[in-house]
């Protein structure tokens, strides 16, 4: 027979009391999330990149920050599922491709793995070996997308965007074709290092197909959870731990890791080494992607970019995390398991 008891304020009291027991308390990690959002929400500093004009368009208030671990939990918090442009937050992931598909001793005969010191468009190459520094700049990058497979543009696109789908673990990954024509528009920088590299043996003779392909690179549409599974599934030896997909063999993920840390923040990379401590790329239109080791990926997206093109919030969020969970890779607490899951995990103090 059905409880026909009127509720009064003390009954309705009972019951929420009740269901607030049955809930599972909030993890550490994502209440710890909340706080670091809301702080550096106050981070006013720097703008938002012009040199493309479509990139112009980002309303310089979007912020989200989001965490993807190796066992398939995401944490995520502000405007995390906002898409962008990747931009240069691509280059590990095609970097990868072409060695999935030529090999370390080829690949490395057309891009080198050196840290510049110069600004990521710098039209610039070794003159020793005339090859570009490294793939994380913009002529690295075209070396490598010269690389991608293909019978013409289309199926080298389709191979790129079947690469990227992987990563992310869902189907839709397009690009965005207002900032594609509008790099293509005014990328006169990138089609004068393409041309530089075409002098110097570095690329073939389909300039305008492979720029274009680079263009497409950076003009497909992700949001900051995209980029943090992304993340994890180089964190996780290159296996999607969403999808159980794998995205590149795990004999590759070392090298791409690598670059990302010494090359992957362009003239700013070393302090972020010093600082962070973690494999991590940046792109124009706010992005940044870190990558912890056998823990997790880190996204975090803010369109006011620093003088190197780098999230000035997404670099003190990354601060943030790697000193609150000792997550440098040469840090002090390297042996002492993995700080970060264990937040995943544990609950966290009531904030009734």
């Amino acid at each position: 027979m059905a409880d026909t008891r009127a509720e009064t304020p003390e009954t309705t009291g009972e019951k929420q009391e009740e269901e607030a027991e049955k809930k599972p308390a909030e993890p550490e990690l994502m209440g710890y999330l909340r706080e670091l959002h809301r702080e550096v929400s106050a981070l006013e500093a720097g703008r938002v990149a012009d040199y493309i004009p479509e990139l112009a368009r980002a309303d310089p208030e979007w912020f989200g920050i989001a965490i993807a671990t190796v066992d398939g939990r995401v944490f995520e918090v502000g405007a995390s599922r906002q898409r962008f442009t990747i931009q240069s937050v691509s280059k590990p992931f095609t970097y990868g491709l072409a060695l999935e598909e030529w090999g370390i001793d080829h690949v490395l005969s057309k891009v080198g793995v050196e840290p510049t010191g110069e600004a990521f468009n710098a039209v610039v190459l070794d003159e020793a070996s005339r090859r570009p520094y490294n793939p994380m700049v913009n002529a690295g990058a075209i070396a490598v997308a010269d690389l991608i497979p293909g019978r013409g543009a289309t199926e080298r696109l389709h191979r790129l965007l079947a690469t990227f789908r992987r990563y992310v673990g869902h189907a839709e990954v397009p690009v965005d074709m207002p900032t594609f024509m509008s790099e293509r528009t005014t990328g006169h920088r990138n089609r004068a290092i393409g041309h530089l590299m075409r002098g110097s043996g570095m690329l073939e003779d389909r300039i305008d197909e492979t720029l274009d392909l680079y263009f497409q690179q950076c003009a497909v549409l992700v949001s900051c959870r995209d980029m943090a599974v992304m993340a994890a599934t180089l964190a996780n030896h290159g296996e999607n731990p969403f999808t159980g997909e794998r995205a590149v063999p795990p004999q590759f993920v070392k090298h791409i890791l690598s670059v990302m840390y010494t090359c992957g923040m362009y003239d700013s990379a070393g302090e972020w080494a010093y600082r962070v401590g973690l494999p991590a790329k940046s792109g124009v239109s706010g992005g940044i992607l870190a990558v912890v080791p056998g823990q997790a990926g880190i996204a975090v997206f803010s369109p006011r970019v620093d003088a190197h093109g780098t999230s000035l919030r997404g670099v003190r969020v990354c601060e943030a995390l790697s000193a609150r969970y000792g997550l440098h890779l040469f840090g002090d607490q390297r042996c002492s398991g993995s700080p970060l899951l264990e937040a995943a995990m544990k609950p966290g103090p009531d904030r009734k």
